[in-house]
C-alpha cells in the first residue's frame, strides 16, 4: 500500500543519481532495480543501457522476474528492511549471488542491515560466489543514519574478511 511510510521510504532522488554517477558501468551491462518503489533509481539509469524494474506495490515482485531471459548482469536497489515481518536482508543477496550471471550488485543498506552480515552469512555469500568489494558511508538526513552502498562482485577481494569462530 502506497501510505506515508511507503513515501517517506523511497530513495532520495539526489543520492541514486550520486550513486549511479559513481558506477563505473559499460555498454553492455544490463541493468535491474528489483525494489524500484517511485524509480529514483530506475529513472537515473543512462539511457543508452538496458534496464528493467520490479515493484511489488505495482504487481511486480522480484522472485517473478524473468532473469535468465533477460541476462540482468547488474543490481542497483534500496531493498526493503524486512519482508514477511522479518529482516531480509540477507535472504535477498544470497538470492541474487545465486543467479550466476549477476556479477554486480550495488546496495544501498542500513547499519542494521550492513551489521546483519555476520561472518557465517559473508562466508555462505562467498561460498556463492559474491564478495564485498567497496564499501561507501552516506548520511540520509530524513531516515536519521547512517546508510552504506556495499558494493558485491563475483572479484574475489581479501580486503575484507572474517573470523567465522564464534568468540
Amino acid at each position: 500500500m502506497k501510505d506515508q511510510e511507503y513515501y517517506f521510504h523511497q530513495t532520495p532522488f539526489d543520492l541514486c543519481k550520486d550513486i549511479i554517477s559513481n558506477i563505473p558501468l559499460n555498454p553492455d551491462d544490463i541493468l535491474l532495480e528489483p525494489f524500484a518503489g517511485e524509480g529514483n533509481f530506475y529513472n537515473n539509469f543512462p539511457e543508452q543501457l538496458e534496464k528493467h524494474r520490479c515493484e511489488i506495490e505495482d504487481g511486480l515482485d522480484f522472485r517473478d522476474f524473468d532473469y535468465e531471459g533477460t541476462n540482468v548482469n547488474t543490481i542497483i536497489t534500496n531493498p526493503p528492511f524486512r519482508i514477511d515481518n522479518k529482516n531480509a536482508f540477507f535472504d535477498i543477496l544470497l538470492f541474487f549471488a545465486k543467479i550466476r550471471h549477476i556479477k554486480n550488485m550495488y546496495i544501498l543498506c542500513s547499519a542494521i542491515c550492513f551489521e546483519s552480515l555476520t561472518p557465517i552469512r559473508m562466508f555462505k555469500l562467498n561460498e556463492a560466489g559474491i564478495y564485498l568489494n567497496k564499501i561507501t558511508c552516506v548520511n540520509v538526513k530524513k531516515w536519521r543514519g547512517r546508510y552504506y552502498i556495499c558494493y558485491f562482485s563475483r572479484i574475489y577481494n581479501d580486503s575484507f574478511d572474517y573470523y567465522l569462530r564464534i568468540y
